[in-house]
Order: structure tokens, then C-alpha cells, then sequence
């Protein structure tokens, strides 16, 4: 069973927070069920990467990284994803260390 899209934002947010980064809803998306892309922000070297939500073949949520490059690059495959997809959320986190926070697995 999987976590309402705002149930678990709101989580990921909270533990950036406990962790010292920020967290940021950038767009609000269906609370229940919106697919969820976070963007992680290296305060440090100024880098960015993306993570956009993605279900295996179980059900269970899994998380890909959908586009490398530069964060104007990053910021422009949000913005198509956006004009695509009405429902979704963007996350922004902004850490020294570039942490994402996700909790679940991460595919390579």
C-alpha cells in the first residue's frame, strides 16, 4: 500500500528539515495520487540531479534518475514534465551535501 503523494512529500520534506537542508513544494500536485519528481540541489558545488517517481513491477515505488546535465537542463525537463502531467508535485531540495532524502530504492 503506498503513501498519498502529499502524505509523502511532506515526509521527505520533514526529513530534510531534522537533517539541516531545505526542503521546498515548488508544485503542488494531485494530493493522493500525483507523481512526484525531486530535484536535489548541491549547495556545495552548485551541481543538481533529478529524481522522478516510478512504480516496479510489484507496485512498489522506485525512483530514476530521468535526465543528467546542467541545471538549466534539469530545470527544462521539469518544466516539460509539468506541461505534460497536470497532477505532479516538484520537490526542491538544497543540501550541502547533496542528499535527495528518499528513503526508498534508487535505481542506478
Amino acid at each position: 500500500m503506498l503513501l498519498n503523494s502529499d502524505l509523502w512529500v511532506g515526509a521527505l520534506i520533514r526529513r530534510a528539515q531534522i537533517e539541516g537542508a531545505n526542503a521546498t513544494v515548488v508544485r503542488k500536485g494531485d494530493a493522493r495520487a500525483g507523481t512526484v519528481i525531486v530535484k536535489a540541489y548541491n549547495t556545495s558545488d552548485r551541481t543538481a540531479r533529478v529524481y522522478s517517481e516510478a512504480f516496479g513491477p510489484d507496485g512498489e515505488r522506485l525512483w530514476i534518475q530521468p535526465a543528467t546535465g546542467t541545471e538549466g537542463e534539469l530545470d527544462a525537463y521539469i518544466e516539460r514534465q509539468r506541461n505534460y502531467d497536470p497532477d505532479l508535485w516538484v520537490v526542491e531540495v538544497e543540501d550541502r551535501q547533496g542528499r535527495h532524502f528518499i528513503v526508498e530504492k534508487v535505481a542506478d
